[in-house]
This record gives C-alpha cells, structure tokens and sequence, in this order.
C-alpha cells in the first residue's frame, strides 16, 4: 500500500478509536443527520460533537452540506471511500495473515510426517 493510501487509513483508524465517532457512523450508516441531532443522541455537547465531526471529516470518513432552505444547518453523510479503502486493506491483511498460517501448518505437519518416519525407522 502506498503511503498516501496508508496516511489515509491511519486516519481513519484513529477517527474510529473513540466510540463517540463510531456512534457517529453508525447513525450515519442509516440515513443523514443534523449536528444538533448527533449532539443529543450520543449525549455529547456541542462543542464536543463539533470535535468529533471535524475529526470524521478530516479522516474522510464523513461530508456535511447545507440545504438550500437554510446555509447554517449543517447535515452530515457517510463518505464510503475510505471505508472501503479500510475493508481493502483489512482484506488484504486477512490473506496474508491466511497465507502466512497455511504455510506454518504445512510446516509443522511436514516436520511432523518427517519425524513420525525416522521414528520407525529405529
């Protein structure tokens, strides 16, 4: 993974850690919110939430608009580039990881089938 890819994904990891921002995309997940609307369902203040979003939004993982109806509402929506640019690579580590452990079980079960001849043979 190239390193502007692996800079992205640092960050959304570190977006992730706190579990106000994971209750953050999960009520995301389901349709777009106001930021007063977060602020009151994760139990955060303001100034808070407003951290937070910032971090989401930094992280790519989130995007707010404002609706034509009204400039100072802001509404917040599920970005799912760097989720995805996440699952890919956790992916990717999950094959490795599947690679790495087939190969040590082919190992030991050959070292095993190695010893268990040369034990009969004595």
């Amino acid at each position: 993974m190239s390193g502007a890819a692996g800079a992205g994904i640092d960050q959304v990891l570190a977006a992730l850690a706190d579990p106000h921002r994971r209750m953050v995309v999960e009520r995301l997940r389901v349709r777009p919110h106001r930021a007063g609307d977060l602020a009151r369902a994760t139990g955060l203040s303001a100034p808070a939430m407003s951290r937070h979003l910032r971090a989401l939004r930094e992280s790519g993982l989130i995007e707010e608009s404002h609706p034509d109806f009204d400039a100072r509402v802001r509404i917040y929506r599920l970005c799912p580039e760097p989720m995805a640019r996440l699952k890919a690579w956790v992916d990717q580590m999950d094959q490795l990881w599947s690679q790495q452990l087939a190969a040590f079980k082919a190992h030991v079960e050959a070292d095993t089938a190695d010893t268990t001849d040369g034990s009969d043979a004595e």
